[in-house]
């Protein structure tokens, strides 16, 4: 196979656990899609189909009733999108936007549902990847439950390093949509992170942070 051809198989955790002639068997079922920032790469108008984003990100959001969006997650390559809608449950308000300029590949429902018969450990492990994309949305609704910005923020921040091992990190999508993400505005957002750098908590490069004090922000 050819570089773009294994790329989504070989990242998913749903599939690179498989055998190698598996994998490629997997491979001739989908498609491989590039995607400009700012398309459409989800909606609830699309068939359903598996959404695996092989570079870029995926913006995941859904729309109040006022037309307000509302970001739910943003997919990094590894990641993937209507599993929902591939069992039977109909998207009525889901919707996924390119971030920036993005490959992702897609599987049918009918394609998918036959590798589950085929392969009956991926339902074991879609059901362990399901649980902890459920874990996130429980995350983000804490988020949502604190009073100050400031303590959802050094949460969020504290969170990523722990997920990235590292005291350095970047953050994975847009300020615009980082501060929907908190349930703020841009511009508080940007008044945090610069009380943050002030106190000596952080240090900011554009999309960059570095944490310089784990107790002062696990205080907040």
């Amino acid at each position: 196979m050819s570089q773009k051809e294994h790329l989504c198989v070989t990242l998913v955790p749903l599939f690179n656990h498989l055998d190698w002639e598996d994998q490629k068997k997997i491979h001739q079922l989908v498609r491989h899609i590039p995607f400009k920032k700012g398309e459409t790469i989800l909606s609830p108008y699309d068939d359903p189909q598996l959404v695996i984003v092989a570079r870029g990100l995926l913006k995941v959001y859904q729309l109040s009733p006022s037309g307000k969006e509302q970001l739910l997650r943003v997919v990094e390559p590894g990641g993937y999108e209507g599993e929902n809608a591939i069992f039977g449950v109909e998207n009525s308000n889901l919707f996924g936007e390119a971030l920036q300029n993005t490959e992702v590949c897609l599987l049918k429902q009918s394609d998918f549902q036959a590798l589950l018969t085929d392969y009956p450990q991926l339902s074991l492990k879609l059901l362990t990847i399901n649980a902890q994309k459920n874990a996130k949305v429980e995350e983000q609704t804490q988020f949502l439950t604190m009073e100050k910005i400031e303590e959802r923020l050094a949460t969020y921040l504290l969170d990523l390093a722990k997920a990235e091992e590292s005291s350095q990190v970047k953050i994975p999508m847009k300020m615009k949509e980082l501060a929907a993400f908190l349930g703020t505005t841009p511009e508080t957002l940007s008044r945090k992170l610069k009380s943050l750098e002030r106190a000596q908590l952080i240090k900011r490069e554009k999309q960059t942070i570095q944490l310089l004090d784990y107790e002062g922000l696990e205080e907040i």
